[in-house]
């Protein structure tokens, strides 16, 4: 690629020697993005300092230099000059910006996957949505989600990692990756506990995470509910259609050692749900969370008649602040 592109600025050179009358400057600026663009960051400031010497050259041929060519030469320098300082900032990260993003966009697939949901009985439903602060494809909310095969036992953990947006997206790509060994790892009494432990590890200054971790015996229902400093979980039973708000009490992960979790038992019966959920969804700068609560049992209840199938999608499209990320698991018992 960079032979390709010092054999392109030099047929530029060409051109302006040839012709320098008919070529105009601004050519030097298709060179420029495409090293910016494939370039890494060993190469790219030699190849820039190359084109703005051919830039140089350009000028020497010009017949006269009006103030219009005066002031393009100067922009196509400051150009330049941006492009040299962010191949600087790149150098840490040591890879060309074709590559770093694709290297982003992988990353990002990697965190979505974890998420991925396991396929599950046919009298069980799971669903799961996403979205974050802005519409970035990066948020601070993740889901995790485990089952070993030939078990019963399921196991769902959603988090809030503090922050939104591309700001607590990469802490969430590292813990989505901890989090997802360490749910298939240990028993759902000892998940949280070490959750906690790693995060105290890290020593982020802002190396806090809420999160909800239900476990449930597929063959029974049975479930329990562990929450460190996270909204409740909420299920919704179908003999009565009222909702159940499941507290338990912990604190935030990341924030004191040996914490303590507290579980709470319930049941799931044939046509019952379980709804959990970030605090985006249920908080807005104008509404407090047990408003929000209220609001998504309301909700939750009109948009569960028209059925289960995407539900948790239409939720959480009708609910939440659409400037902090947002995320919805929804477990349904046909």
């Amino acid at each position: 690629m960079l032979a390709c592109l010092v054999a392109l600025t030099l047929v530029c050179a060409a051109l302006f020697a040839a012709a320098p009358d008919i070529w105009p400057l601004t050519l030097v600026v298709l060179p420029m993005f495409l090293g910016g663009l494939f370039l890494g960051p060993r190469h790219l400031p030699w190849f820039l300092v190359f084109v703005l010497g051919v830039l140089a050259f350009a000028v020497t041929r010009q017949a006269q230099l009006s103030p219009r060519v005066v002031i393009g030469v100067v922009v196509l320098f400051l150009l330049g000059f941006i492009t040299l300082l962010s191949s600087f900032r790149r150098s840490s990260l040591g890879v060309a910006g074709a590559q770093g993003e694709s290297m982003l966009v992988d990353l990002r697939d990697r965190i979505l996957s974890q998420g991925t949901l396991p396929s599950l009985p046919d009298n069980w439903y799971a669903e799961s949505a996403l979205r974050s602060a802005g519409g970035s494809p990066f948020a601070g909310d993740f889901v995790v989600a485990s089952r070993r095969p030939g078990e019963t036992r399921l196991d769902f953990v959603v988090v809030d990692v503090s922050g939104k947006g591309e700001d607590a997206g990469t802490r969430a790509l590292l813990l989505s990756g901890a989090f997802g060994g360490l749910l298939g790892a240990l028993t759902p009494v000892e998940f949280l506990p070490a959750a906690n432990d790693y995060l105290l590890r890290q020593n982020w200054e802002e190396g806090f995470a809420t999160a909800v971790h239900l476990n449930v015996d597929l063959s029974t229902g049975d479930f329990t509910v562990r929450t460190a400093g996270h909204p409740p979980a909420v299920q919704l039973l179908a003999g009565s259609g009222k909702w159940i708000v499941h507290e338990s009490e912990g604190p935030v992960l990341g924030l004191i050692e040996d914490a303590v979790f507290h579980e709470v038992h319930g049941r799931m019966r044939s046509g019952d749900a379980v709804l959990l959920y970030t605090d985006g969804l249920v908080e807005t700068p104008t509404r407090d969370i047990s408003m929000g609560i209220d609001k998504l049992q309301g909700q939750g209840e009109r948009l569960l008649r028209m059925g289960f199938d995407n539900a948790a999608r239409r939720l959480i499209e009708s609910l939440g602040s659409q400037q902090d990320d947002r995320a919805l698991l929804l477990l349904h018992r046909r």
